[in-house]
């Protein structure tokens, strides 16, 4: 006796009215993107073709892609201010060791002038060379650390399904990525505009 293989196959059953729906959103998120692409450069331009188009407002129909965008800026957003607070702090430092300094003057003797500006003059030369060290090292990390979230938004855009995002540090790709991140905030804010967000 021979047994028959079937292979079952669940078919998700979407309403004709659903399907108009999505197609109409489809063509006129692509319709929007297709004017948004005339402002890009004329290089850009070109390697947005009508397909990578298509696709993005595809990903773009449910909402989804707009949340991930805003979480990924609100991330980048909060890792920038904490750098730019890090590398604040050292130069608080000098200013602080300036007041120091002033406040120590103040109460010299006149005769101890001179040595404690010495000191003071070699305190502060060896102030300023840990903070360009310093300053040095932590922009070495800063670059690594946004070089890093570039990474983590390529890779979450990629696995979100949005067009055009891949890991890579092509100055090319990674311009028109930046071209289709500023489409997309783009249509968030008309979305928005029009009161659908």
């Amino acid at each position: 006796m021979k047994h028959l293989k079937m292979n079952k196959t669940v078919e998700v059953y979407k309403e004709p009215a659903d399907i108009a729906k999505q197609q109409e959103q489809h063509y006129h998120l692509l319709s929007q993107l297709q004017s948004l692409v005339k402002d890009l450069s004329s290089s850009c331009q070109q390697r947005l073709s009508y397909d990578t188009l298509s696709n993005l407002a595809l990903a773009l129909i449910d909402g989804t892609v707009f949340e991930i965008v805003q979480g990924l800026l609100e991330i980048q957003h909060l890792t920038e201010k904490n750098l730019y607070n890090q590398r604040l702090k050292l130069h608080t430092l000098k200013q602080e060791l300036l007041k120091k300094h002033k406040e120590a003057l103040q109460s010299c003797k006149t005769h101890n002038m001179a040595v404690l500006r010495a000191a003071q003059q070699r305190e502060l030369e060896a102030l300023e060379q840990r903070v360009k060290d310093e300053q040095r090292m932590m922009d070495e990390k800063i670059v690594l650390e946004l070089d890093q979230k570039v990474i983590d938004q390529q890779n979450t855009l990629e696995k979100a399904g949005v067009p055009g995002f891949y890991i890579t540090t092509n100055p090319q790709e990674l311009t028109l990525q930046m071209n289709l991140l500023e489409l997309i905030l783009k249509m968030q804010q008309k979305v928005c505009e029009s009161g659908s967000c």
